[in-house]
């Protein structure tokens, strides 16, 4: 195997204790600090394990009981920080935004000159496709000297970014969004004030010590086993990302996406749920409420083969999602589109 080789998913997994793989890897952490536009200090780690773990491993290793942490929470993933730091009794304040509503500065500046050290948030809310405002939350932190981490698991490859301009701390994301990947590889970029947290933790995890990471990302190498054949495949991605034009000409072809879907959407019984959206997602809610948007999901799943994205708990019967994301093209949209023809003439939405 060479890192220059064209990786098959079908190809046997190869041994990746050798130079070979490590080289694979050094070409990845260059290309994800690319596409971040992170520092030329900032360091990278791959972890096995989805967006959660990396949510887990950076809560525990960067953030302690001494802390006093801001939580956006605006949805199911701004909840998951919340159950993070209740899991490692990290003493919290919780910034509630309504469902589908994002951050404003009235909300955010209550709580301007206080006793904070960190800020906790979603850059785009999945389970509602709200896309936080980062510049505001970045001036907000950089006022009040916070360590900023950003989960960028679904707005990465598709919302403006620059973390090294924007302050950020720590950001992270994972294979199965944009990258469209297999899920199970999450990736997480530290600048310097995060690899210090990392290398001051009393961390106590065995498998999500970020230390050891960080050391063996020196050799171009992971701790532990990790998922050789997504990050193979990672490689591969990656390349063919700046072959066809680097982050700023992806996040356009799915801006370009979105607002197709978004402007022809508006023809059919559906609202747009969230009131600024990623452009990575757009969710939208049903104009008659005695009609279910779980049944929407189920019936585009079951007869026409088609997946969209269900919601859960409160959101169930409201809200469902469309992604833009990844390998997502017009003509997937359009397909959508004459399903949405069929359910209208058998009265299903």
């Amino acid at each position: 195997m060479r890192s220059r080789e064209i990786i098959e998913a079908s190809l046997d997994i190869p041994y990746f204790r050798t130079p070979e793989f490590s080289s694979v890897m050094f070409e990845n952490e260059m290309y994800i600090k690319k596409y971040f536009k992170a520092s030329n200090d900032a360091k990278v780690i791959f972890l096995t394990g989805s967006g959660t773990a990396a949510m887990d491993a950076v809560v525990s290793n960067t953030l302690t009981k001494h802390d006093n942490v801001l939580v956006i929470n605006g949805g199911s993933f701004g909840h998951r920080f919340v159950e993070l730091c209740e899991t490692y009794e990290i003493s919290y304040t919780e910034i509630k935004c309504s469902y589908g509503k994002t951050l404003t500065k009235e909300q955010l500046y209550q709580y301007d000159n206080g006793n904070y050290s960190a800020l906790l948030v979603n850059l785009d809310e999945t389970s509602t496709a709200v896309l936080y405002d980062i510049n505001m939350i970045s001036e907000f932190c950089k006022k009040n000297n916070l360590f900023l981490i950003v989960d960028s698991i679904s707005s990465f490859l598709c919302d403006e970014f620059d973390m090294e301009k924007l302050g950020v701390n720590i950001v992270l994301t994972g294979s199965q969004k944009a990258l469209a990947l297999a899920p199970g590889i999450s990736i997480i970029c530290a600048d310097n004030a995060g690899i210090e947290r990392i290398n001051n933790s009393n961390n106590n995890s065995y498998y999500l010590n970020l230390k050891l990471y960080l050391k063996n990302m020196e050799r171009g190498q992971t701790p532990f086993t990790p998922a050789v054949g997504i990050l193979l495949e990672l490689n591969k991605r990656l390349k063919m990302i700046d072959e066809n034009g680097g982050v700023d000409e992806e996040i356009k072809k799915t801006a370009a996406l979105a607002s197709y879907f978004r402007k022809k959407i508006e023809n059919y019984p559906f609202e747009l749920f969230a009131d600024k959206m990623s452009n990575a997602v757009t969710s939208l809610k049903m104009r008659d409420d005695t009609k279910s948007a779980y049944k929407v999901f189920e019936i585009l799943k079951d007869e026409y083969g088609i997946f969209i994205c269900p919601n859960a708990g409160e959101l169930r019967d409201i809200v469902f999602r469309v992604g833009h994301l990844g390998h997502i093209s017009k003509e997937n949209m359009d397909t959508l589109f004459l399903a949405f023809d069929d359910m209208l003439k058998r009265n299903l939405i």
